[in-house]
């Protein structure tokens, strides 16, 4: 893996200000202050939001209490999701802080898993991180790990300790020099203007040629109304951690350097803003 320690750095400790106001039907003994917390992009809403549930749960009684959710502008946040994809998709084109509403009550079934305990989204991240190195390695790297080097990168992810989630992630980020690259790239791309949650293929990062494939081949061949034609105007904005990658971007640096710590890349086509 090239060493670009920087980018990975950056990648990490991106932050997004976000203020949790709780929702106005909800039942409190006195007034509810809103919330400010930096919510880290790489991390999961469920994971990080402790201190927001125990601030309001202070001003209300225990019997108007059921499990935490979180919307965005009548958009119920999937907890599952990773926090800068939720922003990216949502929110990326509005002033900061980001305005999150905080409810107690009516869970949205259908929108929304239940997040029981952190050992449901420790699950969840384990098997995102599993399908990766199936796509990559045929799930060798993952299966030879220990159980306390699997538990090391949940560790590193839940403690935000970039040094201790490394050690064991580049193990994951690495393939034999011969072979240029891994044997397919985890991806998933997203778009607010489609039923379908996402899209994940098959696909390559090194072409039968041996060029590498870039952000652009893999936009065209999955998502082809993502791209502007070279004679149009620019629909579509296409966002990796809240920044508009070139297309021209060998899709494996980017797996490398850009992926999320599931080790997915998870790419965002948005509108483009209207000034």
């Amino acid at each position: 893996m090239t060493d670009d320690k920087d980018v990975l750095r950056d990648v990490w400790f991106g932050r997004i200000p976000t203020c949790f106001t709780l929702y106005q039907d909800e039942i409190t003994e006195r007034e509810a202050e809103p919330y400010y917390l930096l919510l880290p992009r790489v991390s999961y809403l469920t994971l990080v939001t402790d201190k927001v549930k125990k601030h309001f749960q202070k001003v209300m009684r225990q019997e108007d209490i059921s499990e935490i959710w979180f919307e965005y502008e009548g958009t119920p946040l999937k907890w599952h999701y990773p926090i800068g994809l939720l922003f990216d998709l949502l929110a990326s084109n509005s002033a900061l802080p980001w305005n999150i509403t905080v409810h107690f009550k009516s869970f949205p079934e259908k929108d929304l898993l239940h997040c029981p305990s952190k050992d449901a989204i420790e699950a969840h991240f384990m098997s995102c991180m599993k399908e990766a190195d199936a796509l990559k390695h045929k799930s060798q790297v993952i299966n030879e790990m220990q159980k306390k080097d699997h538990k090391q990168l949940w560790m590193g992810l839940q403690n935000d300790r970039f040094d201790q989630f490394w050690a064991i992630n580049r193990k994951l980020m690495e393939y034999p020099a011969e072979e240029n690259g891994f044997r397919y790239i985890p991806f998933r791309i997203y778009q607010t203007t489609t039923e379908q949650p996402f899209i994940q293929k098959l696909f390559r990062p090194v072409a039968a040629d041996g060029q590498l494939h870039t952000l652009g081949d893999l936009l065209k061949e999955v998502c082809p109304s993502a791209v502007t034609p070279e004679d149009g105007e620019k629909k579509n904005q296409v966002m990796i951690h809240g920044i508009e990658p070139m297309l021209e971007t060998p899709l494996q640096w980017l797996s490398e350097h850009l992926s999320y710590p599931d080790n997915f890349l998870h790419i965002s086509i948005i509108p483009q803003p209207t000034d």
